[in-house]
């Protein structure tokens, strides 16, 4: 069996990759996500560990391109970050499973042994809001049928929202997910320009405006 660890702490992935050995794992390191993402795209690992926070490239945008091209590898996200929703992010983005740091590497092993058996994951379902139709494999965008083209960073806004048919989605939380920025003298505002080129692009009324809430994607 042959592994890809992509993670920038370098003796943690070494310490991985020789404790991976000694169970029998060929495996390659990788140290930032640009790098990670080369490496898997040729589809030639049975399975990925893969840290979220990343340089380059975060897990997060890795796992999604991966996805994107049709790599359906299985991928166990590590991270240092503790919290539901970011483990539901990470599972929504295309990872199968998730463990936070610090672990154990007979937990691991155990979790890499039952992603194997799983095998390649199934495609991931169509999101829909209204008309619009968003599917996370592909990262294709339609409405009615008929193909929109939207910039990644668009995509990414559309799919958090439509992930969460239903729900008020803050400016904050848009802004810290999507331009993965925990700064929070950021400008929010830039969430509100982007919905505008969505609502633009899709119709007015996929996103609807909360007031003093946030956005929620149309059900």
């Amino acid at each position: 069996m042959r592994l890809l660890v992509v993670d920038d702490e370098r003796r943690l992935a070494r310490a991985l990759q020789h404790g991976l050995a000694r169970e029998g794992y060929s495996v390659d390191l990788a140290h930032d996500g640009a790098a990670g993402l080369d490496a898997a795209m040729s589809g030639s690992y049975d399975a990925i560990v893969l840290d979220l926070m990343l340089p380059v490239l975060s897990g997060y945008e890795v796992v999604r391109r991966l996805r994107a091209a049709e790599v359906w590898t299985p991928v166990l996200m590590l991270t240092a970050k503790d919290g539901e929703y970011d483990e539901a992010d990470a599972l929504d983005e295309g990872a199968d499973d998730y463990l936070t740091k610090p672990f154990s590497l007979v937990v691991l092993v155990a979790r890499l042994r039952a992603l194997l058996r799983r095998g390649v994951g199934a495609r991931p379902t169509v999101m829909r809001a209204g008309p619009v139709a968003v599917d996370p494999g592909s990262h294709r965008v339609t409405v009615d049928g008929r193909e929109v083209e939207i910039t990644p960073r668009e995509f990414a806004l559309l799919s958090y929202l439509t992930r969460r048919p239903g729900r008020v989605v803050s400016k904050a939380e848009l802004y810290e997910h999507v331009w993965e920025s925990h700064d929070a003298s950021g400008d929010l505002n830039v969430v509100e320009v982007y919905v505008g080129y969505l609502r633009r692009k899709l119709g007015r009324d996929v996103i609807e405006t909360v007031r003093g809430a946030g956005y929620r994607a149309r059900s």
